[in-house]
């Protein structure tokens, strides 16, 4: 799959994630990818943040399960929820979304903005071999093990994208 050129090339590449309330899964997503950037040297090279396309959770921490999954496998933790505006997708050269819920809520607000649409993509569409259906499922009012699904989907999606980070950045 091919990203989105930068909208700066001068700037590090931007890169926004995307569930409903920001306190579950792209605030995993978040974490983790920044870390595999982290380890594949393009820290400075490429931001990350998230965000929810809902209100309901604005200014909160990561729910406990969530923090607690990321921290039992060595990824920092600190957050606040955000939900995401029209002027933050305008922003960031690639966002990425957790479901097609909270993308089509994303083409809806890029189009009410004229915003470029082309930059939306699934978050697990970079995941390798996930099938028709590259969604990451919101596991907020299951178990435990919903948290550790959802990472180990998290973190194959974001070692692709960073695969693709590099060749792009660095090839």
């Amino acid at each position: 799959m091919s990203l989105p050129e930068p909208r700066d090339p001068s700037s590090p590449y931007r890169i926004a994630l995307v569930c409903l309330g920001n306190i579950c899964r792209s605030p995993m997503a978040e974490k983790v990818l920044a870390a595999d950037l982290e380890r594949a040297g393009l820290g400075t090279l490429v931001r990350v943040d998230s965000f929810g396309t809902g209100h309901w959770h604005v200014g909160e921490g990561m729910d406990p399960r969530a923090a607690s999954t990321l921290r039992v496998h060595g990824y920092l933790t600190g957050h606040t929820a955000r939900q995401v505006t029209p002027g933050e997708l305008a922003l960031r050269d690639l966002v990425l979304a957790m479901d097609l819920d909270n993308l089509e809520e994303l083409h809806r607000s890029a189009g009410e903005h004229g915003l470029d649409a082309s930059r939306l993509r699934l978050f697990r569409s970079f995941a390798p071999g996930v099938g028709a259906r590259p969604e990451v499922p919101d596991p907020y009012y299951g178990g435990d093990d919903g948290f550790t699904a959802v990472l180990t989907m998290v973190e194959a999606a974001a070692k692709g994208l960073t695969g693709e980070l590099v060749t792009r950045l660095r090839g």
